[in-house]
């Protein structure tokens, strides 16, 4: 039976970041991928936003890994080439009633250490975006975007540079304590099992899977997987309204249906929250929604021409809490924390997840060389 040090399963952003940190460590390290590329599904499917670490609770997880990863993340893109850009955000009010929450959101960013975030007029913000209506507003002058595939590519460089490898159309289907040490069963082109001294279960969506087929794993330390589709839509036929990227304010359980661009400019707007049953991924883009979509963006781009939106893509966030409820932190067990000798697993790994993708890195192999 082969033996490896390290596994890491899962091939996103996350889990590409987390072997180049092992790797670069000097352990050895190999990356468990179910598709057939890296990076398919939450990882690709997002607004490609580099966040600032506004909206997150206070303390958590995502509060901490954001801000550190920010500037980490520019440094990185910027010493690889990667294509990104700070375009800057605008959080606006379109109604006097939701002025006192917008002064408690920027309250809460410098809470988290944000440090550049600033209250601006709307004469002020509707200076700087002509096509913007607002009566109040944020602005983040550190937030971006991204080029995520290019960055996926940057990482798994590092990490194969490093000595890492990846394994590819691979899916772990168990795993078990055995004598001290790890025993992973994978089912790919051919069906193996190997031994490992540390696996990371950072498999996205995937990672309820693995952790349930943990014997002796307690059910308690395996949150609740739930399914919350976000829809985007395509400005077509007309220029790009907004050079900055545009945020409404937060409703229940998003940040709303914002404004986002890509480095070529293509404008796109959403996502809107779709609950989902079950665990099957579905990536149909939800037709039939333009009416909302426009609704809600007409708040803050009043001349939205009529018939401008395409349905474009969808992601699916990897949630633990339902609506109505506060957004659940990142969930990252270490060994301690889950009962199992050598296993960290991730659990809930959205947004900021491609923001904070060097910082988590950084945290999880800090875990696993502590070995608790």
């Amino acid at each position: 039976m082969d033996h490896i040090d390290c596994i890491v399963a899962g091939g996103g952003v996350v889990g590409l970041g987390i072997a180049r940190a092992l790797a670069l460590a000097g352990r050895e390290v190999v990356i468990i991928e179910a598709e057939n590329i890296i990076g398919s599904h939450t990882s690709a499917r997002n607004s490609e936003v580099i966040h600032a670490g506004i909206y997150y609770a206070a303390g958590s997880l995502k509060a901490r890994l954001c801000v550190s990863g920010k500037p980490a993340l520019y440094a990185y893109c910027q010493d690889h080439g990667i294509g990104h850009e700070r375009t800057g955000k605008l959080i606006v009010a379109a109604r006097e009633e939701d002025l006192p929450g917008l002064a408690s959101i920027r309250e809460h960013a410098i809470a988290n250490g944000v440090d550049d975030i600033s209250a601006i007029s709307a004469k002020e913000a509707m200076a700087l975006e002509p096509e913007l209506f607002c009566v109040g507003a944020l602005s983040s002058p550190s937030t971006g975007i991204v080029d995520s595939h290019a960055l996926m590519l940057a990482l798994r460089g590092d990490a194969e540079d490093a000595g890492a490898m990846i394994a590819f159309n691979s899916r772990v289907t168990s795993l078990e304590p055995a004598n001290g040490r790890l025993k992973v069963s994978v089912d790919g082109v051919e069906s193996t099992v190997v031994t490992c001294n540390d696996f990371v279960n950072a498999a996205g969506h995937g990672a309820w899977d693995i952790a349930r087929s943990v014997p002796g794993l307690s059910p308690a330390s395996i949150p609740p997987h739930l399914l919350s589709k976000g829809n985007y839509y395509a400005l077509y036929g007309h220029a790009t309204p907004f050079r900055q990227l545009i945020y409404p304010m937060p409703g229940d359980g998003s940040l709303g249906i914002h404004f986002t661009r890509d480095l070529a400019g293509q404008a796109r707007f959403g996502p809107d929250v779709e609950w989902m049953e079950g665990e099957e991924l579905d990536y149909s883009v939800a037709t039939g929604k333009e009416k909302l979509f426009e609704d809600d963006i007409r708040s803050y781009w009043p001349n939205l021409p009529a018939n401008a939106l395409v349905p474009s893509y969808c992601g699916i966030r990897p949630k633990m809490i339902g609506t109505g409820m506060a957004p659940a932190d990142f969930v990252i067990q270490s060994p301690r924390d889950n009962g199992i000798d050598g296993l960290t697993q991730l659990f809930g790994m959205e947004s900021p997840g491609l923001t904070s993708c060097l910082s988590i890195g950084d945290y999880v192999a800090g875990i696993v060389a502590s070995g608790r």
